[in-house]
């Protein structure tokens, strides 16, 4: 590796982490005492085999402070595993269960759902809708506290970024990866106006809009093949005029995505492709990318380079301050960065692989294998 190869990639790797540096400086953070929300808020929490994080994600939910009309709608997605009983055993009125019905041809499970919730519904034009995963538990001004965001800002749409929670190094090698990702490579501020398809991001555990936003995008109607159904929904609300993006939530909520190894490579598995473009190409080209940035400056400095002592510093430095600002863990699991990049390559190869041999499943569903002819679809 040439010399003057490893000092532009350290370049990089000092830009990329002076861009996270100012990204979490400009994230919008929620008030620390929100005023009380005085419109209805409906809460959609889809459901497919959660009997253990149903009850505690529900009563996370029915603890928000702040909220005058709490309705929380739990939708069934085919559970087989005694989700609905737990459902069924919280006395609370402000909680109601549906049943989803097989998502209809071109539908994938979870933008399904999110419909069948949302209609389930009599939501007004000047109320909120939020969209919860059975594994984020929320704090208790979480709802009040994201709902001031979107007033305070003029936004239709805000994702606070739960705090990750992660135990055993797999999960602390790569849970972190996702909002170093966004800090690293998207110019927040210009994303949160800009239509540009390209410039989003989000996360479909804590999703809160405004409900006229919401309708005018066409709703979970509008992304109802999308793999990634969350960026994908920010998306059609930026094309339809409104705007949106990634806030702090590491005080408004905690999230354990993934229990280990096993569900972490198939959780990833069955969407990774489709983060890079969904095609062999994207994939290979995005782990070349990483590879060159984060882990061939590092290697260099084992040999006695400068530039890729100050590359590995800088990736180093970038991670921190992404953890930092989304309640992750920093220190000491910064210094292995490049192996983290190594293994979510390792992961982005298994994603491709096993998409385009259909060989992937999901929550106990087949994953379809791509469509030759037309834009590959998955069910989740």
């Amino acid at each position: 590796m040439s010399g003057r190869l490893v000092r532009v990639l350290a370049g990089v790797s000092v830009a990329g982490a002076l861009h996270a540096a100012i990204n979490v400086t400009l994230l919008r953070r929620p008030p620390a005492d929100p005023p009380p929300v005085r419109r209805p808020v409906t809460v959609v929490l889809p459901v497919r085999d959660e009997v253990e994080q149903v009850g505690d994600c529900l009563a996370a939910l029915l603890d928000q402070r702040g909220v005058d009309d709490l309705r929380v709608v739990v939708v069934d997605d085919g559970s087989t595993d005694g989700t609905a009983a737990v459902v069924h055993a919280v006395a609370d009125p402000r909680v109601r269960l549906v049943t989803a019905p097989p998502p209809p041809p071109g539908w994938l499970g979870k933008p399904h759902a999110c419909t069948v919730g949302v209609d389930a519904t009599d939501g007004t034009d000047d109320g909120i809708v939020a969209f919860v995963d059975a594994d984020v538990r929320l704090f208790p001004d979480a709802l009040a506290a994201a709902v001031a965001v979107l007033d305070r800002h003029g936004l239709d749409l805000v994702c606070p970024w739960p705090r990750p929670v992660a135990y055993g190094p797999a999960e602390r090698l790569v849970q972190p990866l996702a909002p170093w990702l966004w800090a690293t490579t998207l110019p927040l501020r210009l994303a949160e106006r800009s239509p540009r398809p390209s410039l989003a991001a989000a996360t479909g555990q804590f999703l809160v809009l405004t409900r006229r936003g919401y309708d005018r995008a066409g709703g979970h109607a509008a992304v109802r093949g999308e793999v990634l159904e969350d960026i994908a929904l920010l998306r059609a609300v930026k094309r339809s005029g409104g705007r949106g993006g990634p806030v702090d939530g590491s005080r408004l909520a905690a999230c354990r995505m993934y229990d280990g190894w096993p569900a972490l490579q198939d959780g990833y598995a069955k969407s990774l492709w489709g983060a890079v473009g969904g095609s062999p190409v994207a994939s290979a080209a995005a782990a070349a990318a990483l590879t060159a940035v984060w882990v061939l400056p590092p290697l260099a400095a084992l040999r006695g380079s400068r530039a890729g002592l100050i590359g590995y510093v800088a990736g180093v430095a970038g991670r921190g301050a992404a953890a930092a600002a989304t309640g992750g863990r920093v220190w000491p699991d910064v210094l292995a960065h490049p192996v983290s990049v190594l293994v979510l390559d390792l992961l982005m190869a298994r994603s491709v692989a096993g998409h385009r041999r259909g060989a992937l499943t999901w929550r106990g569903r087949a994953l379809p294998a791509p469509d030759r002819t037309g834009p590959a679809t998955m069910d989740r």
